[in-house]
């Protein structure tokens, strides 16, 4: 009889232990990171806040699901770095990510900036998810980089073509702030400009720290151009509008994605009127969930959104839908479900991704600014 009540009390203490565990274990849920690499600081640093909280959102809203992966309840958090939109501290940067055993990255946000961070994560087998627009950045030949919006290859096109087709303009200048966003996006319109009849009468180089452009843009004015193309970002391109308003340039400024933004507007003021961007995907009242995450975003973060969140938001929630499916926040296991990703976003109703990592429906949008607000023109290419 002794033996049996011992017996049956060490039972009930065992029963009693392994019950305190589960529950100090459903109580305690597993931090999984999520590194973001984007400029935080300097001239671009309020594209770069964008792009951290369209992040920081899924995180979220992923976050209030009670996740529980591989048996296992998980709690997402946020590794932010600032790349300074440097190459070289991009990729310390990178290093540092993949020292902190992050599951995923979304960034870097520059092309200059994600081509060279790309091999230090695929040699981790960490999945990059960039901004970066470069096509080459998912033409390395790395199974790890996937990308947030479409690539110049497809923004310049669309651009240079409608500049000469839609808006007529026949002599064309072309400007470059020698990154690789900027050269890219600048080789990309300049082909399409000429397949549809532009002539290139002068071409131009600067660089994204430069602010003083008007021994370029005196060169430019000899030419008697219809427009110039900028390459590079509104920090560049703002001070140029206004630069050339005060030459009497009457060219229109046509820029890439960077240059559709509410900052450009705020510096050049009048100056920035009648000029065209093109940006990637539709306008955001326009996107099949755009209106509602506008909403939820200005309520988060007490503004509006810029431009990026949108795009950061359906990124980070395909990581987590091919964790969720692969049943496992290891990136070596959930990286080939995140290449067959077939989701409803805020962005389109079909995201996916082909075999090099580049968006199947990435769309473009080209805007004009009138009476001070950007207005879309036209939109192709997107699956709304």
């Amino acid at each position: 009889m002794t033996f049996h009540r011992t017996a049956l009390s060490a039972a009930c203490i065992l029963g009693f232990t392994l019950a305190s565990a589960s529950s100090a274990f459903a109580a305690s849920p597993v931090d999984v990171k999520i590194g973001f690499a984007a400029p935080l600081t300097g001239g671009q640093a309020h594209y770069g806040a964008d792009f951290r909280s369209g992040v920081e959102l899924a995180i979220e809203d992923m976050n209030a699901t009670n996740p529980v992966i591989g048996g296992k309840p998980v709690h997402f958090v946020l590794d932010a770095q600032d790349d300074q939109a440097d190459p070289r501290t991009g990729t310390t940067v990178a290093q540092k990510l993949v020292d902190d055993g992050v599951a995923a990255v979304i960034g870097h946000y520059n092309s200059g900036t994600s081509l060279p961070a790309a091999p230090i994560y695929a040699k981790a087998g960490i999945p990059e998810i960039a901004m970066a627009t470069a096509p080459t950045y998912t033409r390395l030949g790395l199974p790890t980089t996937f990308r947030l919006l479409t690539s110049d290859t497809q923004l310049g096109s669309v651009l240079g073509d409608y500049a000469v087709k839609g808006l007529k303009f026949k002599r064309i200048a072309i400007v470059d702030d020698r990154t690789a966003y900027g050269q890219g996006v600048a080789v990309e319109f300049t082909k399409a400009a000429k397949a549809a009849g532009a002539t290139i009468v002068d071409q131009e180089f600067t660089n994204d720290k430069a602010v003083d452009f008007r021994a370029i843009l005196t060169r430019i004015k000899s030419a008697n151009v219809d427009a110039v193309f900028y390459g590079g970002a509104d920090t560049q391109a703002a001070p140029m509008l206004k630069q050339m308003r005060s030459l009497a340039i009457k060219s229109t400024l046509i820029g890439p994605d960077m240059v559709q933004s509410e900052n450009l507007i705020k510096i050049a003021g009048e100056s920035a009127e009648g000029t065209l961007a093109a940006s990637e995907g539709s306008p955001l009242d326009q996107m099949p969930g755009g209106k509602a995450f506008a909403e939820r975003y200005e309520k988060r973060f007490n503004h509006p959104v810029e431009l990026y969140a949108p795009y950061a938001y359906d990124g980070t929630m395909a990581v987590f839908n091919a964790m969720k499916k692969a049943d496992s926040t290891d990136p070596h296991v959930f990286l080939t479900a995140l290449k067959a990703t077939n989701m409803k976003g805020v962005t389109t109703s079909e995201l996916s991704y082909d075999q090099y990592g580049d968006l199947k429906y990435g769309g473009v949008t080209v805007y004009k600014v009138q009476g001070g607000k950007w207005v879309p023109l036209q939109t192709v290419g997107t699956k709304k």
